[in-house]
């Protein structure tokens, strides 16, 4: 049995690796493209395009202008003379934001009185634009509340601290909030899963068209064997890449890795039994390599979409959120944001072990069973 399976895994690794595009695909591509979404997926919001039409043109407006500026979060691109132009601005998504001043800013201000400020803010990304939202308002706030100082001072002679309530905020995990550490652990757990289903996709099917399939069907070989020697050379190469963009993620973006690596190396093999056997099911199912291609990206944006990679589990429908309980991807990513940011064992990650247990041997079952050594 042994001796098998080790010439099948002999085979399938002579046929990944003789081919110089299937070799970039599989050792040089996860690399770049782990620094590209690295780069990309970032939500972070700094040096905002911002537009300013000032219509008071006075020193009290210019110095609310400049503590926009100032922020570090917006950058100072147009300074529109007409609402036409103002509107263009945004029509064409040259700014993000736009502050209007009136021409009775400065005088309302002078006569003690409340002065309105308006904010624009592109809202066809919702999430930039409440962010953008929060920043100016915080900056106008503060400038309120010097103004309103500086004028007890003037009055008075003394000087006073606005009574408040403030929040000591802390993030006790990811300590700088930067997005780039919540998702390039996402980034690894979708590159591995796409690599993997790729190429198991492709396993049994590729041989029904060259056409070896009646050559292994005379062998003695058991589905069982057949099945172990096709997705051992997989797993061992996506455990490489694995440990390729795992490294990149730590030393090129300095993503934190708090936890065990004994720990990560272990779930990432249960979560590769999942996706091994998935991809091979639907080589099973599959006619041509074409059937599988489809069938496997059919499979993959939905479990990426389902993952909680993009959108938060927590804020889709009822049903959708039942759905995700078969979708492996979302466990592997809880792990990885455990282990990256966190530093928890498995004392707190025993139900996402489990569930990713539970899902691989359902779909290596569900693959070995639907393998038959027949043409049909």
């Amino acid at each position: 049995m042994l001796e098998r399976i080790h010439h099948m895994m002999i085979k399938e690794f002579i046929q990944v690796l003789r081919d110089p595009r299937m070799k970039q695909m599989v050792l040089v591509m996860p690399v770049i493209q782990l620094i590209l979404f690295g780069y990309a997926v970032n939500t972070d919001v700094k040096n905002a395009a911002l537009a300013v039409y000032d219509r008071d043109n006075t020193p009290e407006s210019r110095t609310l202008i400049a503590r926009f500026v100032e922020s570090g979060y917006f950058t100072l691109a147009e300074k529109p003379s007409s609402p036409a132009e103002v509107q263009d601005l945004m029509d064409h998504s040259r700014v993000q934001a736009v502050v209007e001043i009136p021409s009775d800013f400065s005088k309302k201000l002078a006569a003690g009185r409340t002065a309105v400020v308006q904010l624009v803010v592109d809202g066809t990304d919702s999430n930039t634009a409440r962010i953008l939202f929060d920043y100016g308002s915080r900056i106008v706030s503060q400038y309120s509340e010097e103004l309103i100082t500086d004028r007890f001072l003037k009055q008075t002679g003394t000087k006073i601290e606005p009574q408040r309530v403030t929040a000591e905020t802390r993030a006790w995990f990811n300590e700088n909030l930067e997005s780039r550490n919540f998702f390039i652990p996402g980034v690894i757990a979708i590159l591995l899963t796409l690599i993997t289903l790729m190429l198991t996709s492709m396993a049994i099917v590729r041989e029904k068209e060259v056409g070896t399939i009646e050559q292994i069907m005379v062998t003695p070989i058991s589905p069982f064997e057949f099945i172990l020697g096709k997705t051992a050379p997989f797993a061992l190469i996506a455990l490489f890449d694995a440990v390729v963009v795992t490294v990149v993620g730590v030393t090129w973006f300095a993503v934190p890795i708090r936890g065990s690596l004994l720990l990560l190396f272990f779930s990432a093999l249960l979560f590769l039994m999942t996706a091994l056997g998935i991809g091979l099911f639907i080589s099973t199912v599959s006619n041509t390599q074409q059937q599988a291609m489809m069938s496997t990206f059919f499979f993959y944006f939905p479990a990426m979409l389902l993952s909680g990679f993009m959108f938060p589990i927590a804020n889709m429908p009822k049903p959708i959120q039942i759905l995700t309980i078969a979708d492996p991807l979302r466990y592997f990513l809880v792990i990885l944001r455990g282990i990256f940011l966190k530093g928890v064992g498995v004392e707190i990650l025993w139900r996402e072990l489990l569930a990713l247990a539970i899902l691989g041997v359902i779909t290596l079952t569900l693959a070995v069973r639907r393998f038959h050594k027949t043409l049909a």
